[in-house]
């Protein structure tokens, strides 16, 4: 198991330094509010601009642009949503997988995600977590990644909660 390589903290992603941190997307690249806003207001907006030439995407899909002013290098969008519609088991995972598989491509060793599809998509937490959790897991054991550090960044003490568990496998 590689889950030594496999965090959760609490915090605001913008502030984790890790190679790339991940931004919960909608399908056309817009960066309205939750994790995308902040992204664009401390990255500036270079990210947007990339975001435009690039968009839009389809749902499951992931896009790497350059970070702006984060300290990160990349930001990768991950596409759990379509603007205006909820997120689903199936566009988190393939969200999730597709960023792995870019930081991969870009021989990154470190990933920084929030809780793709669980805030203005509405996604439950705890079946994100599994699912995310369950993706990045399954991607160290199986490939060989130059990943040495996948974090989870989660902004609240209950979401932060529900992740820590998940990773312990503790299912109370």
């Amino acid at each position: 198991m590689d889950d030594e390589r496999i965090e959760v903290c609490l915090g605001g992603i913008t502030e984790v330094e890790t190679d790339a941190i991940v931004n919960a997307a909608n399908s056309q690249l817009q960066l309205g509010g939750g994790v995308a806003g902040a992204i664009r207001r401390k990255g500036g907006p270079s990210i947007q601009e990339e975001c435009d030439r690039i968009g839009p995407i389809k749902i499951g899909q992931a896009a790497v642009t350059g970070a702006g002013r984060l300290k990160a290098r990349y930001v990768i969008h991950a596409a759990g949503m379509s603007l205006g519609e909820p997120a689903t088991a199936e566009s988190i995972t393939n969200a999730t997988r597709d960023s792995l598989r870019l930081a991969d491509e870009h021989n990154l060793e470190s990933i920084a995600f929030p809780a793709i599809g669980t805030g203005i998509a509405g996604f439950p937490t705890q079946e994100c977590a599994r699912i995310m959790v369950s993706a990045a897991r399954e991607h160290l054991e199986t490939h060989d990644t130059p990943l040495r550090r996948v974090v989870f960044v989660l902004f609240d003490d209950e979401s932060y909660g529900v992740f820590a568990r998940e990773l312990a496998g503790d299912d109370g």
